[in-house]
């Protein structure tokens, strides 16, 4: 009778113990997936606030402004803002911010590009802002649309004679992707970009000590739940005919995108690039730390490419 309790009793465990081991990762697989690619956005109130609080944004609300949508490849509407040079020009920039940010996020750069002789276009990134909420693919459908942008911006303007892209953290990613569509820009600028979204997930994971097989997880559960697979949101792969010059910025103390992504990116790329390293600076910091290095560094690349 005890052997038969202790029997039943060890049954009921093994039941437990494989019920544990399935179901756990088939938790992970959907829950992880969701956590990363739909994170907390900000309010543009709140993405406003933040410039407020780490530099002088007065120069934003003087400047001349048109509010207008575009159409993406798939029918997606992306909310866009032009920024008038008080000075006239036929030179243009499409900035695009990073992750949980919104057009906002791209305002510091703002500045440098109208005292550069551009008028700026901001925008929402898909998911983020004035658009209708929706996951992120780091740079697949992103890059997509910076190529629609890019169109969207020739058809409005005619009259232009530079048009160049600039991106922030996910905005220098899908800058990188859209190349892949060969847009019709003269330059581009990726600020703290990622080469593939595996290196920075596992790069968390291990920071935060836990295993770099929960990314194969998350990777099979956002395959299945949305259609896209994190081992394929690789913007680097974009380069490999890429002609656009390209400039690639990265803070020396950036450790959630690490400075090697934009070293990796600058070495595939089939046309001409730079690399330029801001010491003390973290993650999407550099032109805040160090705001002339940083506009001496871009205006140079310009001059050298657009001469």
């Amino acid at each position: 009778m005890a052997r038969a309790r202790r029997l039943k009793r060890r049954t009921r465990l093994l039941i437990a113990a494989a019920v544990i081991v399935l179901i756990v990762p088939l938790i992970i697989m959907i829950g992880l997936p969701a956590y990363i690619v739909t994170g907390k956005r900000q309010t543009l109130d709140e993405a406003r606030k933040w410039q407020e609080e780490h530099y002088d944004v007065s120069f934003y609300d003087g400047l001349e402004k048109h509010d207008y949508t575009v159409k993406s490849y798939d029918g997606y509407t992306l909310h866009a803002q032009l920024l008038k040079n008080p000075v006239p020009t036929d030179k243009y920039i499409i900035i695009s911010h990073g992750y949980t940010d919104n057009r906002f996020g791209a305002v510091k750069y703002v500045q440098m590009y109208l005292d550069l002789g551009f008028n700026c276009v901001i925008y929402d990134l898909r998911g983020h802002g004035e658009n209708e909420s929706t996951f992120t693919t780091y740079s697949i459908r992103e890059g997509q649309d910076i190529a629609e942008l890019v169109k969207d911006t020739r058809e409005h303007y005619d009259n232009i004679s530079v048009l160049g892209l600039h991106g922030e953290s996910l905005g220098a990613a899908s800058t990188v992707a859209s190349l892949k569509y060969s847009p019709n820009v003269d330059f581009a600028v990726a600020d703290c970009g990622f080469s593939d979204i595996e290196n920075v997930l596992k790069g968390g994971f291990k920071a935060a000590k836990l295993p770099s097989f929960l990314f194969e997880l998350a990777d099979v559960g956002a395959g299945f739940r949305y259609g896209y697979n994190l081992s394929d949101m690789r913007p680097i792969d974009s380069l490999d005919d890429n002609k656009v010059p390209l400039l690639f910025i990265h803070g020396e103390d950036d450790a959630l995108i690490s400075p090697q992504n934009s070293k990796d990116m600058a070495k595939r790329t089939a046309g001409v690039s730079e690399v330029h390293i801001i010491k003390g600076a973290a993650h999407a910091e550099s032109i805040l730390v160090s705001p002339e290095e940083y506009k001496d560094c871009v205006k140079a690349f310009l001059d050298k490419v657009l001469a």
